[in-house]
């Protein structure tokens, strides 16, 4: 050992888990408002096709957050083999439905049907999720809209945890319209909250790992366990990690780790701050979800005659 060596930083484990609670804890005030001043509770619904693993479980941590913060929640399940058709007829009479303020459908969807198709067939103003093409045109365009829940959800951490943006380099890895693109977006907007130079990087990206160095910021969401290694990360970056694969692993009962995009052992003692995998991005999605359907319960974007 080299004497009067520097000790390593420790890294500030980001705690989406518990900014989660806090977001939830908020909502809970306002719904308790609403019941008294005699209005109804907001109702979120979830469309659920088929039993993909990861899936289910983030929508039962879903119906879960709706009890804890007072709203009303409705699961609709349906086994892989429904036709395109048949969906949208279910997708329709959730639009129709005055009592549902904001559904979901989970995505993955079975080969035979078309996300893009349902996506656009959910009305802009029950789009809680936040991927319709009016929710999104209407963010690029600086007004307000129903935000994607997990980009949203990353930029709302920075925020909370006291994270500087304004005027940082962020490089943000993955460009899929559901993270990855919206989030470069929202952390190039001329906001407190905001204002990086981002740097949007994908896998045609040639010195990938050159460019990652160069980061204050790296938002790894790219879909692949443990991409982010020790040497595509400065010392002293913020690295959130939005990842979360499912690998086998016979020494847990469940069968499997979930793991991140981001080699947590290696890059945590480099990073001033780093969320985990689990509890760090994933808490945050469903946060931001509830948070935007209490926003359509209320007709803050699109008018609600029921608010």
């Amino acid at each position: 050992m080299i004497a009067n060596a520097p000790t390593p930083p420790i890294p500030h484990i980001i705690d989406g888990k518990q900014t989660a609670e806090d977001i939830k804890a908020e909502i809970a005030l306002e719904v308790a408002a609403l019941k008294a001043a005699g209005k109804k509770a907001p109702h979120l619904a979830a469309i659920l096709v088929g039993h993909d693993g990861g899936s289910e479980t983030y929508v039962r941590n879903k119906v879960l957050a709706c009890e804890r913060v007072g709203f009303g929640s409705t699961l609709l399940r349906f086994e892989d083999d429904i036709t395109e058709a048949e969906l949208l007829a279910q997708v329709d009479d959730l639009n129709r439905d005055p009592e549902i303020d904001g559904f979901i459908v989970q995505l993955p969807l079975p080969a035979h049907i078309n996300p893009e198709k349902v996506i656009e067939a959910i009305r802009p103003e029950k789009d809680v999720d936040g991927f319709h093409p009016m929710n999104i045109g209407r963010m690029v365009a600086g007004l307000p809209a129903l935000l994607p829940a997990t980009p949203s959800g990353i930029v709302e951490l920075l925020s909370r945890q006291g994270i500087k943006t304004s005027g940082k380099h962020a490089v943000v890895i993955g460009r899929s319209n559901i993270v990855g693109t919206p989030v470069s977006i929202l952390l190039a907007k001329n906001l407190d909250t905001a204002n990086c130079t981002v740097t949007l990087c994908h896998s045609r990206t040639r010195n990938l790992a050159e460019i990652c160095r160069t980061a204050d910021i790296v938002v790894a969401a790219i879909g692949r366990p443990e991409f982010v290694t020790a040497d595509m990360v400065r010392p002293g970056a913020v690295v959130i990690d939005v990842g979360t694969t499912r690998v086998p692993d016979a020494t847990k009962k469940s069968g499997y780790t979930l793991k991140g995009d981001v080699n947590f052992a290696e890059v945590a003692p480099l990073a001033s701050a780093i969320t985990p995998v689990p509890g760090g991005v994933g808490p945050m999605t469903i946060a931001m979800l509830l948070l935007n359907t209490l926003r359509a319960a209320k007709g803050e974007i699109y008018p609600n005659p029921a608010s």
